[in-house]
């Protein structure tokens, strides 16, 4: 299945990814689980690599490789370090805002420094009192002169901590068409970071708060015109935060079958290796069958991506299959390991604890399934792959 969609650069590139990841990413792990906070020097490491650049045009310094080449580097990093893995996909979450929403001076400013690894990117939309419901948010900008004023509050920041580029929606007026955009650098005055709160898994990785206090931002650095923001927020979420999740959660799984594995060939029982035994077989056959599924799903989503086809659906439920499925096959996991699984001498239970944190970003599966019921319905409400399809297809090979 994997041939079916990658190329000969796609198995390169997951190569080579997989080198960095069990060289440079795989001995950091045990300080960034006892310290459970972001890992500052690591996420500057991976961001040189280039790999944040996948999707953005060779035209302004990225690779242009695509949405499958970008599956596969956050896939083979999250197999390594689920948190890194996040770290890279929340990165891509603020390429998008500017790949879509961008004028050419932002442009040509922010994506040749992202692609470097020079700037790290974010995207903060959700509220306190506003998770899914993007239109009950708070946070305000009010326009004064050449400037507008920020205030207010955004939490579950991807790389909240070690972001250098903030992409912030906030209210500018009433309703729907009352949602701006802006680029907000972290330095600037006003703009502030919450404590980071110790968190149940993907430590290494920060998601955290942003405060802005009258914070002047240049009318310049506004994405798009004053009531795009709505659509900067869904885009994002629709056409790369449920792609990347699924990396995340494809890459979190792809390491519960190779550590489950391995622990059945090492463990005996009644002098056999513990896979003889027919229970356990069973098990291991199901791991592998939704590994497989997962993996196609995810994979036929961002091939029609790159490909410039719509896919909204497909997108959500790649979202859903590879979460629950991750989350599935890691309590499948835990069964087998038994008492042995509860030891962090192990890394299944830190598999299991961060596949949980793929759940609730860009829609908990309950928020796919009603999408989903919409596309069943003929009820659903356009398309945004569809819509942004001349920029989201792939660049064309030279």
């Amino acid at each position: 299945m994997d041939g079916y969609f990658a190329s000969r650069l796609h198995h390169q590139l997951r190569a080579e990814v997989r080198r960095f990841a069990e060289r440079e990413v795989r001995p950091r792990i045990p300080a960034m689980e006892a310290a459970r906070s972001v890992h500052h020097d690591l996420s500057r490491l991976i961001a040189r690599q280039g790999w944040l650049g996948a999707t953005i045009s060779q035209g302004h310094g990225g690779m242009g490789a695509g949405h499958l080449a970008k599956t596969i580097i956050i896939e083979e990093l999250a197999r390594v370090s689920g948190a890194m893995g996040a770290m890279v996909q929340a990165s891509q979450l603020g390429v998008a805002k500017i790949v879509h929403f961008g004028n050419e001076t932002q442009k040509k400013t922010w994506l040749p420094a992202i692609a470097a690894g020079e700037c790290l990117p974010t995207i903060a939309v959700t509220e306190p009192e506003s998770g899914g419901h993007v239109l009950g948010m708070s946070a305000t900008a009010v326009r004064d002169g050449d400037d507008y004023v920020l205030n207010g509050r955004k939490v579950y920041v991807g790389n909240s901590h070690v972001g250098d580029l903030h992409g912030v929606v906030v209210r500018t007026g009433s309703g729907s068409g009352g949602l701006t955009a802006f680029l907000v650098e972290s330095d600037r005055p006003g703009v502030s970071v919450g404590d980071q709160r110790p968190t149940m898994g993907l430590h290494g990785f920060s998601f955290g708060e942003l405060h802005f206090h009258d914070c002047r931002v240049p009318a310049a650095n506004r994405l798009g015109r004053e009531g795009d923001g709505l659509a900067v927020a869904y885009s994002s979420s629709v056409l790369y935060g449920r792609a990347n999740l699924t990396a995340v959660s494809l890459g979190i799984h792809q390491a519960i079958l190779d550590e489950t594995t391995r622990f059945c060939e090492q463990r005996r029982r009644y002098g056999e290796p513990l896979h003889e035994l027919p229970s356990i077989k069973l098990k291991l056959g199901k791991l592998q069958s939704r590994l497989m599924t997962a993996r196609l799903t995810a994979y036929h989503a961002v091939h029609l991506l790159d490909a410039g086809l719509p896919c909204d659906a497909e997108l959500m439920n790649a979202k859903l299959i590879n979460v629950e499925s991750a989350i599935d096959s890691a309590r499948n996991a835990m069964e087998i390991h038994a008492a042995a699984g509860l030891f962090t001498d192990r890394p299944i239970e830190r598999y299991l604890r961060d596949a949980l944190h793929m759940f609730a970003p860009a829609g908990t599966s309950d928020i796919q399934l009603l999408r989903l019921a919409e596309v069943a319905l003929g009820t659903a409400k356009g398309q945004w792959s569809e819509r942004l399809s001349e920029v989201t297809g792939l660049e064309p090979a030279v």
